[in-house]
């Protein structure tokens, strides 16, 4: 007789916990055996589109795994204090090359964030910072120059920087209304852990494998990385390959393409509902705009997506009181747009 009994406890909780460890991979896996049983040619090539994309991307991911393990093991983080140090327009200035530069990983800024806003640093720095840091770090720079092109990372950085920087102006210029006095929600500490690069920076090690703790982490930080970018962006190619068999080309053209205003528009209001994780978007916009999404379009939703997607808006609204996260979601949807709108402009011109 078969056994029909429920799983015990343990053993839910063990596929509570693989799910949650493993859900991407996961995911992955149902895709191709779903096509394999229902689009059996479609499953071989998607596997095989996903193989080749990933091997001609490997450079590019060796290049920015190493910088993060590098990072990591250094503590260049630490090096965010300074930028919080000198006059208010100074400090949105430096906010927001920090944001757009630093390599910090998204679950390290909204403690440092907390921090920041404690100790009594301005909110319009750390606007500029908070705006910036989703959109573009070191890593993300070098895959984006790989699976797009230079001239788009390029554009991308800049959008951060500008994005960061023009928030924060807005939100100085609204630093005395009764809305931004208190941006904490009431309970909100020092941001922990995360709050220890501000108040007491460590130094930087450079040469970090004369010790052995700092060679041990950085292989921590190579591994994880590894592990963090291939399941992402295996998923993110082979979404790709069903999205360039499945969908029209006309249908991609006629709703993303084109040179005026709407698509743009199109694609910053799509960007946040959409956007699955700022590695995994760059293959779905190469493929989108292989088959004729307007370069505007796709700046417009990388931007808006990166930093209104909703694990990040999720952690801000967690963080800030309402004033604070509604003037920050409206600062990236229009900031998003003027990206596009500019990087549309830029490519027509060239």
């Amino acid at each position: 007789m078969a056994d029909t009994t429920l799983p015990t406890t343990g053993s839910r909780a063990a596929l509570r916990s693989l799910w949650t460890t493993q859900r991407v991979w996961l995911v992955s896996a149902l895709i191709l055996a779903v096509l394999a049983v229902f689009a059996p040619a479609q499953a071989g090539e998607s596997a095989v589109f996903t193989g080749a994309a990933l091997l001609k991307t490997a450079p590019y991911l060796v290049l920015s795994i190493a910088i993060a393990a590098w990072a990591g093991a250094t503590g260049a983080d630490n090096l965010i204090a300074k930028a919080f140090t000198g006059a208010p327009l100074l400090m949105i200035v430096f906010g927001a090359a920090a944001g757009g530069l630093s390599p910090f990983c998204s679950c390290g800024v909204i403690p440092l964030i907390a921090a920041l806003l404690a100790m009594g640093v301005p909110l319009s720095a750390v606007m500029a910072f908070w705006l910036a840091s989703p959109i573009m770090d070191p890593s993300m720079f070098v895959l984006t120059s790989g699976v797009l092109d230079l001239q788009f990372a390029v554009a991308k950085t800049l959008a951060a920087i500008g994005l960061g920087a023009v928030g924060g102006l807005v939100v100085h210029l609204l630093s005395g209304t009764a809305a931004l006095a208190d941006p904490l929600r009431p309970g909100i500490g020092d941001g922990g852990c995360g709050g220890s690069k501000v108040r007491a920076p460590k130094p930087v090690v450079w040469r970090f494998w004369t010790l052995p703790e700092r060679r041990a982490k950085f292989a921590r930080e190579a591994t994880s990385t590894t592990l963090f970018l291939a399941k992402w962006l295996t998923l993110a190619f082979l979404l790709e390959s069903l999205m360039l068999a499945w969908i029209p080309a006309e249908t991609v053209t006629a709703t993303l393409g084109g040179e005026g205003l709407m698509p743009i528009l199109t694609a910053t209001v799509v960007g946040v509902p959409a956007y699955l994780n700022g590695y995994a978007a760059l293959p779905l916009v190469g493929g989108l705009m292989e088959q004729g999404m307007a370069p505007g379009a796709g700046m417009a939703f990388l931007v808006a997506g990166g930093v209104t997607s909703i694990p990040a808006a999720v952690a801000v609204w967690a963080l800030a009181r309402p004033p604070v996260f509604a003037l920050y979601i409206a600062l990236s949807l229009a900031g998003a747009f003027a990206a596009g709108v500019l990087f549309q402009l830029v490519a027509s011109l060239t």
